[in-house]
């Protein structure tokens, strides 16, 4: 609430009528901020923030007495390293004869204290004078061209809204906020370090390179930690990366909230902690991490802490081991450690700003008051002493400060170059849009090889160091630049990291994960309520992959293609078909082949015995093409045995069809013969013996007609090899497909109608005499052949793969041997075992029933 009157109230004060008593009251009400720490006239004045104390003390706003003064204490060397090298720097500028030559280059340093209320007494007191008057009066002059600072972006914020009105430009060291590049707000502010835009995306893919996708987040409360932190959220939802908590803490929040944050980081799973913290509040987090004895997380810190050689100290050194961030990158500037070591308060012994620093580091007093206090005596050496001021190895945040000095020392010159505002220069009416406008066009290199130069939005290259914390032989912390970012390179080349060992805080790299991943073969289910990172893992479905851990989805494998055991890959498919080598297709081939050798052996006695009775009565001639007829109904199932190619699909079917019809024709002759012969003897019928040609004839034509159907069968729609990857999932079924459908049930038919004629023939003559009844045997081999082609049929169309083939083998072969047992075994066991009853006599002789 006091931040905000204060600011209220600002712009009145400075634009007070000069001895107007009611600002007068006003400022005094406001209460004027303190003299400048360090300060030195020129032609042209600089102003400089720092945070040189830590802590402030606000006084309380009770608007009827005169505020008390703000009281800032905890010394920070680092900050009055940073002034001075500020003063370092406009110390050679003034001594150079090429820049501003002839122009003397002056400065103004307040202390910020790190917060938003003395940043705005220090813009205040830049802009006005600090120089009281008998009258105490408030001026309406600034005093500044530039201010350099603020250390924080929140400081910086609230300066810009006082020195913002007068587009008096302010070129900030370590005000990394992303909101500050907004030019619409701020069209006068500058930076020479990068926006926390490009440090939190380069943090989000820090943090996926290493795939820690489980990540807590802590961060200061303040528009520099806020901001960079929701920018880094954002960064790492896109990467895939998961936040468990995200804590916020303030340097000025209870020991209770602080002891909080430390228990939520405790019981978190994640293993990784992103720290978007500046270094107080950093100072707080860590020793309330050390009162818990909270060891073992893997640390990521922001540019603000990551370097501070601070917290690289013996006494965070079992905590911070390990920690990896983003740096600005590391220079030398030549002349500032000696520059430094020569500052003593000796050379101004009214200024207590060096005073403090030199009883600060060397524990002595000016005014000894106290029994056994060392008294300073100003000739102790800081050469000496090793701290953060006297230490220039990371010279980082300096360089920063340095270069801001030159771009404002530069546009100057460009300005005062181009003739405007020469001469207006020494006399004091400054132009301040005009030096916005030349510090927008800066660009030159240092002495150490650096260009500088700002963007549209006064930004410059975002370039980062990535650094580790590593021990080196002594057992000391140091800071190792391990690799670089660079926002500025494309294709995602933005993260180099080099092949330096990196340190980590466990014995190895860290695992920070919601869930295990998922092997190959699985993919990631998202658990209901919980992030995306947090999954369960669901192995692929039949038919599906994934290659790669942590697959989102799982992919299907192409038609003819299918997953291995684990799902990883797919395979080609197990071509299915029925071959000699497996067991079934070796007994079905045995079967043929034992079917042909026993057609064979039955030709062979039918050949021995063909001048006796029996087989004359038999019709030798139809006997013998049936017995042929039988052996190729054998030997053509083992057509449809192997691999399916496009002759063995044609000559399959075809050949089937011609055998069976060569098969049921000579039955056919055979049965008419028999009925003939027998209708013949009886004494009041005079029927002429069967011709031999009519025979020949019926046969012939009966199977002629069979593979007319055939040749049709192939011209039109012939069978063809197809690989079957629909039927079964898992396996392609290498199958002759039919072609036409219409021939093959058309050859089946016909067959089908050959042997219902056989049988309607042979039923009625069935009661004929039983010495030599032949049409009794071919009505039981029809009975046999027509059951096994009926029983087919339905486990033809039900059979799957390559039992289609054994099933359609198994009915050929089936009703060959039923052909084959029914009418020729009672013959051989008559010409073998009988021989007796192969005489004529026998033949012609009477069953004893019917003589009767």
């Amino acid at each position: 609430m006091n931040n905000c009157v204060y600011r209220m109230l600002l712009f009145v004060c400075f634009m007070g009528t000069s001895g107007a008593e009611e600002d007068t009251a006003l400022c005094e009400m406001l209460g004027s901020p303190e003299f400048p720490l360090l300060s030195k006239k020129g032609d042209v004045t600089i102003g400089g923030t720092f945070s040189i104390h830590s802590q402030i003390s606000k006084p309380p706003l009770a608007f009827r007495d005169t505020p008390e003064p703000l009281m800032c204490s905890g010394y920070y060397l680092l900050e009055l390293r940073f002034a001075e090298t500020m003063i370092f720097a406009i110390e050679e500028i003034n001594n150079s004869s090429y820049l501003l030559p002839n122009i003397s280059v002056g400065y103004k340093i307040f202390d910020s204290c790190g917060s938003t209320l003395p940043s705005t007494h220090a813009a205040m007191g830049l802009m006005n004078g600090q120089e009281r008057t008998v009258r105490k009066t408030c001026s309406s002059q600034s005093s500044v061209h530039a201010i350099i600072g603020a250390s924080e972006s929140s400081s910086t914020i609230v300066m810009l809204q006082v020195s913002g009105i007068f587009q008096i430009p302010v070129i900030s060291h370590f005000a990394t906020c992303a909101c500050l590049s907004n030019r619409n707000e701020y069209p006068s502010f500058f930076r020479t370090i990068p926006s926390d835009y490009y440090q939190s995306r380069a943090l989000a893919k820090l943090v996926k390179h290493f795939d820690w996708t489980w990540v807590g987040t802590v961060r200061s409360d303040n528009d520099y930690g806020n901001s960079g932190m929701a920018t880094f959220i954002a960064a790492a939802i896109q990467e895939g990366v998961c936040i468990e908590y995200s804590e916020a803490i303030s340097r000025t929040d209870s020991s209770e909230h602080i002891a909080r944050v430390v228990q939520v980081i405790r019981t978190g799973s994640a293993r990784v902690l992103v720290a978007f913290l500046a270094q107080s509040e950093m100072d707080i987090l860590l020793e309330e991490v050390l009162n818990q004895n909270l060891t073992g997380l893997q640390w990521v810190g922001s540019e603000s802490w990551v370097t501070a050689g601070y917290f690289a100290s013996k006494r965070y050194s079992g905590i911070l081991t390990g920690t990896l961030g983003f740096s600005i990158r590391r220079t030398k500037i030549t002349g500032l450690q000696e520059f430094l070591l020569q500052v003593n308060p000796t050379q101004d012994p009214q200024n207590n700003l060096l005073r403090e620093f030199w009883e600060a580091t060397f524990g002595c007093k000016f005014q000894s008051s106290l029994h056994g206090e060392t008294q300073c005596t100003g000739s102790e050496r800081l050469q000496e002493i090793n701290n953060p001021f006297t230490d220039v190895s990371q010279l980082r945040i300096s360089n920063n400060v340095y270069k801001a000095v030159y771009a404002v020392a530069y546009a100057m010159h460009n300005m005062l170059n181009c003739g405007q505002n020469a001469l207006r220069v020494k006399t004091g009416n400054r132009s301040y849009l005009h030096v916005v406008k030349h510090l927008q066009g800066v660009n030159f290199t240092l002495q150490s090889g650096e260009r500088v130069y700002f963007d549209v939005n006064g930004d410059p290259a975002a370039v980062y160091e990535l650094v580790n914390w590593q021990r080196n032989e002594a057992g000391d912390i140091v800071i190792v630049g391990i690799g670089s970012y660079n926002a500025s390179q494309q294709n995602g080349k933005q993260l180099t990291i080099s092949g330096i060992n990196i340190t980590w805080a466990a014995e190895s790299l860290p695992q920070s994960v919601c869930s295990e991943s998922c092997l190959p073969g699985f993919r990631q289910a998202v658990i209901k309520g919980k992030p995306i990172c947090c999954f369960s893992c669901v192995a692929c479905a039949a038919g599906e992959i994934s290659n790669s851990s942590n697959s989102a989805e799982c992919s299907r494998c192409p038609l003819e293609y299918w997953p291995n055991e684990d799902h990883s890959q797919c395979v080609p498919k197990v071509i299915e078909f029925l071959s000699y080598e497996e067991t079934m297709g070796a007994l079905l081939t045995s079967f043929s082949l034992f079917g042909a050798s026993l057609t064979l052996v039955v030709s062979c006695v039918f050949f021995r015995f063909r001048h006796t009775p029996l087989v004359k009565a038999s019709n030798s001639e139809l006997s013998f093409l049936l017995l042929f007829s039988l052996t190729l109904c054998f030997l053509c199932s083992l057509t449809f045995l192997g691999q399916p190619t496009k002759w063995s699909c044609m000559l399959r079917h075809t050949s089937f069809g011609i055998a069976f019809a060569l098969c049921m024709s000579c039955i056919l002759a055979k049965t008419s013969a028999v009925v003939i012969a027998f209708k013949a003897r009886r004494p009041a019928n005079t029927v002429p013996q069967c011709s031999h040609l009519l025979q020949r004839t019926s046969v012939l034509s009966c199977t002629l007609l069979q593979a007319l159907v055939c040749l049709l069968w192939l011209n039109l729609a012939p069978p063809f090899p197809y690989k079957n990857a629909a039927h079964a999932t898992e396996r392609i079924i290498l199958e002759c497909d039919l072609g036409s459908t219409i021939g093959f049930w058309a050859v089946l038919g016909y067959i089908g109608l050959l042997a219902a004629l056989c049988f309607i023939l042979a039923f009625p003559a069935r009661k004929l005499p039983d010495n030599f009844n032949e049409a009794k045997f071919i009505t039981f081999s029809m009975l046999i052949f027509c059951a096994v082609w009926i029983a087919f049929i339905p486990a033809y169309v039900s059979s799957p793969g390559k039992f289609t083939v054994a099933v359609e083998i198994f009915a050929m072969l089936a009703s060959s041997f039923g052909l084959l047992f029914c009418i020729f075994a009672p013959k051989c066991y008559i010409l073998l075992l009988k021989p007796e009853r192969n005489t004529k006599k026998y033949m012609m002789g009477r069953n004893q029933s019917e003589s009767i």
